[in-house]
């Protein structure tokens, strides 16, 4: 089998617009955002850190990295997953979001697993 195989993690991305906790007229939209990671490779993983670079509607790009996700490494034997939900706020109605996360693996291979880039957007904002 391929190493790749090995060493491989599903990400699935949700975004929500949430209104009721932003300010449109002061310029401040923010987001929720639900991220689904699997491991769907072989060795047993550990998510040890997170990149992420979010980029508002005016170009403007806010890196952010970090220990962990939401206060948690999660450990993954192949086939478990783990949810989490954050945010983040911009000042404009539409951006986007990729990046990756650094994973270890249980045989000391470290490793990343890519978050493909996705669109935050206030309702009726996009057509």
């Amino acid at each position: 089998m391929a190493e790749q195989d090995k060493y491989h993690i599903t990400i699935g991305t949700q975004p929500q617009f949430l209104d009721d906790q932003s300010d449109i007229e002061a310029g401040r939209y923010v987001f929720s955002y639900t991220i689904a990671i699997r491991n769907t490779g072989r060795v047993a993983a550990q998510l040890i850190s997170r990149h992420w670079v979010i980029t508002d509607g005016d170009g403007k790009v806010q890196e952010v990295r970090g220990l962990g996700v939401v206060g948690n490494q999660p450990f993954l034997k192949p086939g478990e997953s783990f949810e989490y939900t954050s945010g983040c706020a911009l000042s404009t109605p539409v951006g986007t979001m990729r990046g990756s996360y650094q994973m270890t693996a249980e045989d000391g291979t470290q490793f990343e697993a890519p978050i493909a880039e996705f669109t935050l957007a206030m309702p009726r904002t996009l057509h």
